[in-house]
């Protein structure tokens, strides 16, 4: 049975496609992973059949129009947050496209991202809201459990434009079992020039490992593995373990690294290329699509989903969540 390996070995090694690859199946995994844009930008110029071309080229187009949105969100969110005078760092793709960094290249950006000092974020709430974003979740079961116990305010939608806004405080619910060092991170970012800043590159490398390995049930794995193997790429390994370790999610960052090395032959120190007996179950999960991009092995996926919530909280707090969520649902 097809996996989203094949997705992967593309994007490690284009020239790798030959006469009688599965364009269908690889694109279908491309989509379903929000991995077609980069795939498109890393086929461009290569031979491929004319209909995968022209297909290849859309994708490029949207990826470059995602970009162009994804820029004016920031500088739309710069402008509504700058009377504060107040540090904004742009996370996730934002901050990769606004740095022109290799792995913004093609890349689907979604919601905006930024981390704000955590004593600030009242001033910044309201300041958005004065900007006409409005609230997503105005349950207030919703919006307290944010509040008390998440790393972030209740998401924010602009009513004109419709786009979305994460703002963080930091990095992991605070219910976590880790307790990375949101001040550090601020204390550290690298300013863009225009009144934003990025994460520096070894807590950039960070992030996208704690997203995917220490808050989440490991969906869009290939695309943060994927951003963490052009980071690396772009700037080494460096520092990153140290970094990792004053964060407390050395764990996380060291497995990171071990699968993009699986994935997409990201060059890692030796003393982590050791695999671990759980890696294969992490890839299995991952590469988990059929030919028509649909997820399979649903019990294994059943068992990241529930780890993800044992992560975020104890089980005491997750029951009683999942137990309140139930009820409303």
């Amino acid at each position: 049975m097809k996996d989203a390996a094949i997705l992967a070995a593309a994007l490690a090694d284009p020239t790798s496609l030959r006469l009688g690859t599965d364009w269908t199946a690889l694109i279908a995994m491309a989509r379903a992973e929000q991995l077609i844009g980069t795939l498109a930008c890393r086929l461009d110029g290569l031979p491929v059949p004319e209909t995968v071309d022209r297909l290849l080229a859309d994708a490029r187009a949207a990826a470059e129009q995602g970009r162009l949105v994804a820029l004016w969100e920031a500088e739309m969110a710069r402008r509504a947050l700058f009377p504060l005078d107040c540090p904004v760092i742009l996370l996730k793709g934002t901050a990769y496209v606004a740095a022109g960094l290799a792995a913004g290249r093609g890349r689907s950006i979604g919601d905006l991202d930024i981390l704000v000092p955590r004593d600030r974020i009242d001033d910044v709430e309201t300041a958005l809201l004065s900007a006409a974003w409005e609230w997503v979740k105005p349950d207030p079961y919703d919006d307290a459990y944010y509040r008390r116990w998440m790393h972030e305010l209740p998401p924010l939608i602009h009513r004109e434009r419709d786009r979305m806004i994460d703002v963080h405080h930091t990095i992991l619910p605070l219910t976590a079992r880790q307790t990375p060092d949101a001040a550090a991170m601020i204390a550290d970012a690298v300013p863009l020039g225009n009144g934003v800043s990025t994460l520096s590159h070894t807590d950039m490398i960070v992030h996208a490992a704690v997203h995917l390995f220490a808050d989440g049930d490991l969906a869009g794995g290939m695309r943060n593995l994927w951003d963490i193997h052009c980071l690396i790429g772009e700037f080494g390994t460096d520092g990153l373990n140290a970094r990792a370790k004053l964060h407390g999610v050395d764990v996380a960052v060291s497995r990171a690294l071990r699968l993009a090395h699986r994935l997409y032959g990201t060059e890692m120190p030796p003393a982590l290329a050791k695999p671990q007996r759980t890696d294969p179950l992490y890839l299995r999960r991952m590469i988990a699509r059929d030919g028509w991009g649909r997820q399979t092995r649903p019990v294994t996926r059943l068992g990241f989903y529930v780890r993800s919530h044992w992560l975020r909280m104890p089980p005491a707090m997750l029951a009683r969540h999942l137990w309140i969520k139930w009820r409303k649902a």
